[in-house]
This record gives structure tokens, C-alpha cells and sequence, in this order.
């Protein structure tokens, strides 16, 4: 298991601003996913979910995973990595840019990195702008690059 990352309250969050706050572990990407990403969404198209048709006509061979599977898997893979105490409550508050540089095959395996870039005063806490990365092991460009915003709001 990864050393998870443990930020306590605001002057600690404000301590590591501009700093890697670490990685999770490596994940392998099942077809089972795939499809249950494709069935939650309603997109099955055959790129990700017809084995058969990627080994014939897909020029990665097989499945891949759905853009936004890998950036869906931020928020899950953000509590793994990090454990900011200290805040009454936590709000993924959005995106402002995300790119998918690199498809994420089947049986590839996968894990988020992240680093916080900067943090804002907000009305009763501060917002956090951190760079999330799906890296791909074994390649040099990542599943998905996505700047994303937390709210960290005090009692």
C-alpha cells in the first residue's frame, strides 16, 4: 500500500502548496470496468466494449477505457492518496481543463498523482486547485491530465 499523504487543518494545506502530494497505488483496468463505466453512462460504443472488433479494426487492439472513466476515477482515487483533516467539509467544487493524451488500454495499469498548484480564500475556507494525473504505467504520457477544484470549508 502507498504512504497515504496526511494534511492536517489549513496551515497545513497551506504548507504544501506548490508540492507533489503523492500517488496511488497502481490499479489494473478490467473489461468488467469498461463495461460497467459504459453501462452507467449509456455509451457502449464497440472501441470500448467489442473485443472481438478491436482486435480487428481498433488500432490499439484492444478495449479501452472511456475518457471520462479515467477522470471519473480521480475523486475515488483522491481519498487513497490524500487525507485532509480538519475541514467540516470537503466539495469537489469542478474542472477547469482535462485532456486525455493517452487511451487507457485493457489489462493496462493505472494510478493518480496529484499535486496542489495553488490555494484561494473563499468565503469560510479556501479552494484548491490541484493538478490530477492518470498515469499509465510503462507509458510517458498519462490516461488523463485534469486540473481540478477542491473546497476545503471550516466549521
Amino acid at each position: 500500500m502507498a504512504n497515504k499523504t496526511i494534511i492536517e487543518g489549513l496551515d497545513g494545506l497551506r504548507a504544501v502548496v506548490g508540492q507533489q502530494l503523492g500517488a496511488s497505488e497502481w490499479k489494473e483496468l478490467t473489461y468488467e470496468d469498461i463495461v460497467r463505466f459504459a453501462e452507467a453512462t449509456g455509451d457502449s460504443q464497440w472501441i470500448h466494449v467489442d473485443r472481438e472488433r478491436c482486435k480487428r479494426e481498433s488500432p490499439f487492439g484492444v478495449p479501452i477505457a472511456h475518457g471520462y472513466f479515467s477522470v471519473s476515477r480521480i475523486a475515488g482515487l483522491f481519498f487513497e492518496t490524500v487525507d485532509i483533516r480538519g475541514f467540516a467539509l470537503v466539495l469537489n467544487y469542478g474542472l477547469n481543463k482535462v485532456r486525455f493524451p493517452t487511451p487507457l488500454k485493457l489489462g493496462a495499469r493505472y494510478r493518480l498523482s496529484l499535486k496542489l498548484a495553488e490555494l484561494k480564500d473563499v468565503p469560510k475556507g479556501v479552494e484548491a486547485l490541484l493538478l490530477a494525473t492518470i498515469e499509465i504505467e510503462g507509458e510517458s504520457k498519462p490516461a488523463c491530465a485534469a486540473e481540478v477544484l477542491y473546497r476545503y470549508l471550516l466549521a
